[in-house]
Order: structure tokens, then C-alpha cells, then sequence
């Protein structure tokens, strides 16, 4: 079966395609911001909403009292307003928040459809340039594809990407006969319901004094000056090797995860409202629960895998997997507790590892709930452990 999959390389423009790209790049997000502003303004002020036809005709006209924009390919322009027609159906949709200005501080990136660059299976050269790009093939693309979508992007940190949309046949991994549940923590980041731990680096913890000083050094440079600019680019590199810490410690252990196991089971969790806890986002933000779990879901998706999200309000933790008590309180700072029925002593991250499971299980099965009745019981003995947090 065909599946869209993006490729993601890294590029060194020359010093003319970096002018071309920073004029394209400047001349994509003028569009952007300028389409966010009369969408915004045709609802606030008119009570009408404009779609991306509506933007797309009005750009015409646009081009034509502003010269500069027509020195650019006009795919990446015609593009930018695709993009936040597709940020608008989300917000309206609850999966993001409403669309935002682009910064030209921030990461910019412009897309190329295929009538706006020439593939030959080796080099890959963009409308309005001459040369080739020259990339560097970390890994080969799946032979005899064909490059449906070409998106250049810029971050903070001045490097250059290329990221190649094609359409392959991704085989699914043969069949395994094991299934896990995973219980998501901080001082590890995942526990599974076979016992075993995987802890959490904390990438942001490790560089969060370096950090800091080269926060404080960017914040004493005159606005403006040729040093805040490079003080602002130290903090980006610094950023960015987070970032890439981060997300290959990531990738590496959700392929893992999904190649050993058949049926993977993940609690749902709300980050976003888990954050609002002073005393613990910047911890949650570190660990990284939310991209974690979309690799996973995607992942699996591609390699015949089933992926399993338990409700947010399984009380994963409280409910004895051996008999099926749950607890009326279980604080955070309670790491083992003892069942009040059945006597058994839990490991709080291993027990509601366990409980995921078996959750996932009953849906897999037969559709069953994965929030059921509550089950009266008295609050059983806990032993509060010196462990840290997870």
C-alpha cells in the first residue's frame, strides 16, 4: 500500500541561492501575514469568512501593485496560502490554536510543488535557479520515486533543510505475538508493563546553565548591533542541539517499541493542560510525552502495528492489577503502595503499566470501556518512598 512520507535532508545553498531563498522566504511569509490580516479583518469587521479561492484571486491583484513579489516563484506564494487555509480548518476544528503571525526571526520554510522543480534521480534544482541543490545524502530516497512536494526551510540556527515528499510502499514488519502497555513518567521517561525501565535523558536539564548564559549575554547587546545578532544565533544553535537530542533519542526508542511488540497501549495525556503545573512544566516540556507519541502512532500506521490510546481518566495508577481494587487517593508523592484486598505491593509506574495493558487488551478484544465503574474500597497502606518525581 502507498504511503505519503517525507524524506528530510541537509542542504549548503551558494551564496546566490541563499539571496533567492531569502527573498522567497520574505516574500512567502508578506503573504501569509498579509492573508491572516484580511481573513481576520473580513470576519471581525464584516462578519464574513474568506477561504483560500477568495485569497488566492485577491493575491492576483495583490501581485500586480506589488512588483517584487512576481520576482519569486509563485508556487511557494500560492502555497503559504494553502497552508493557512489548513491552519484555519484546525483551529475551527480543536486541534491547534488560532493562526499566528510569522516572524522573520523565527524558522521560515517555503514549498514547491512539482511544476516548480526538476528531479532527475540525482539532483534536485528549484524554479528560479540554476544549479542543483547540494545536499547531503544521509540516506537514499526509495528507488523509482518521484518527489510529489519540496519544502526548504531555514531555522533560527541558519542551517538549511530540504524535506521530500514521496509515495512509498512501506512493508509492514512481520508479526510478532507480544503486546505492551507504556506508562509515561519523568524521572523515566517510559516504564513498560514488562518491567522494564527507560529513563529520561532531561536534554534541556544538561544544557540549561549554558543556556542561561547566553540568554543573558543576547539580552545585554544593543538591539540592532551585529553582536545581538550573533548572541542570538549562539542561543538558537543551542536550541537546535536540544532539539535534535531530543528527537533522535525519540525516534530511536519509539522504532524499537513498535518492532518488538504487536499491540502497543499509550495513555492519553492532555500536555498542554499538565503544563499549567509551575511546579512540573518545565520538566513535562523536557521530556517530550506528546512527540513521543506521535511517532509511535504514525510508526505504527506504517508497519501494521496497533497502537492503543487509553482514556486520560483510567485510573491507570490507583487500580490494582492483580484484583481490580482502586484506590479512592493515590498522591504523587506515593511511589509503592500496598493492595488493601489482595495484599500485593505495586510499583506505582509498573502497576499502571500493567493496568494500560490489560485496558488496551479489552478494546483490541471485544470494544470493551477503558473507563469502568469505580470500585468501592478502602484506601489501602502506602508506604511513601524517597524517589524522586516521576
Amino acid at each position: 500500500m502507498k504511503q505519503k512520507r517525507a524524506y528530510q535532508y541537509r542542504f549548503y545553498p551558494t551564496d546566490e541561492q541563499g539571496r533567492i531563498f531569502a527573498h522567497t522566504f520574505g516574500c512567502t511569509r508578506f503573504v501569509y501575514n498579509w492573508a491572516l490580516r484580511l481573513r481576520t479583518d473580513a470576519y471581525y469587521k464584516d462578519q464574513h469568512r474568506i477561504g483560500y479561492h477568495e485569497t488566492s484571486a485577491q493575491l492576483t491583484r495583490l501581485k500586480k501593485q506589488t512588483s517584487w513579489l512576481n520576482e519569486v516563484s509563485s508556487v511557494p506564494l500560492q502555497q503559504a496560502l494553502s497552508h493557512l487555509d489548513r491552519a484555519f480548518r484546525n483551529f475551527f476544528e480543536g486541534r491547534a490554536k488560532y493562526p499566528t503571525f510569522k516572524k522573520k526571526q523565527g524558522e521560515q520554510a517555503a514549498t514547491y510543488a512539482a511544476s516548480a522543480f526538476q528531479w532527475d534521480g540525482k539532483h534536485l534544482t528549484l524554479a528560479k535557479m540554476e544549479t542543483p541543490l547540494a545536499i547531503h545524502w544521509s540516506r537514499p530516497l526509495p528507488p523509482g520515486s518521484q518527489p510529489r512536494t519540496v519544502t526548504v526551510s531555514k531555522d533560527t540556527a541558519n542551517r538549511y533543510f530540504v524535506s521530500i515528499l514521496v509515495e512509498e510502499d512501506i512493508q509492514p514488519l512481520p508479526e510478532v505475538n507480544k503486546q505492551v502497555g507504556l506508562d509515561l513518567g519523568l524521572k523515566s521517561m517510559v516504564i513498560l508493563s514488562t518491567g522494564e525501565t527507560v529513563g529520561n535523558p532531561k536534554f534541556f536539564h544538561q544544557d540549561e546553565k549554558k543556556l542561561a548564559r547566553a540568554q543573558r549575554r543576547l539580552a545585554k547587546k544593543k538591539k540592532g548591533s551585529k553582536n545581538r545578532a550573533k548572541a542570538r544565533h549562539q542561543v538558537a544553535r543551542l536550541h537546535a542541539r536540544i532539539a535534535d537530542r531530543r528527537r533522535d533519542y525519540q525516534h530511536k526508542l519509539s522504532t524499537r517499541i513498535i518492532r518488538e511488540n504487536q499491540t502497543v497501549c499509550v495513555e492519553s495525556l492532555q500536555v498542554k493542560h499538565m503544563v499549567q503545573n509551575h511546579a512540573l512544566a518545565k520538566a513535562i516540556s523536557d521530556v517530550g510525552w506528546s512527540e513521543f507519541v506521535r511517532q509511535l502512532e504514525y510508526k505504527a500506521a506504517w508497519y501494521g502495528r496497533t497502537l492503543v490510546k487509553i482514556d486520560k481518566w483510567y485510573p491507570s495508577s490507583k487500580r490494582c492489577c492483580a484484583c481490580g481494587h482502586i484506590l479512592d487517593s493515590l498522591t504523587l508523592d506515593v511511589r509503592y503502595w500496598t493492595c488493601p484486598k489482595c495484599g500485593v505491593v505495586h510499583d506505582r509506574d509498573v502497576n499502571a503499566a500493567k493496568n494500560i495493558l490489560a485496558a488496551g487488551q479489552a478494546v483490541t478484544a471485544c470494544g470493551e470501556s477503558v473507563r469502568p465503574g469505580r470500585a468501592k474500597a478502602p484506601t489501602g497502606d502506602s508506604r511513601r518512598s524517597r524517589k524522586p518525581l516521576s
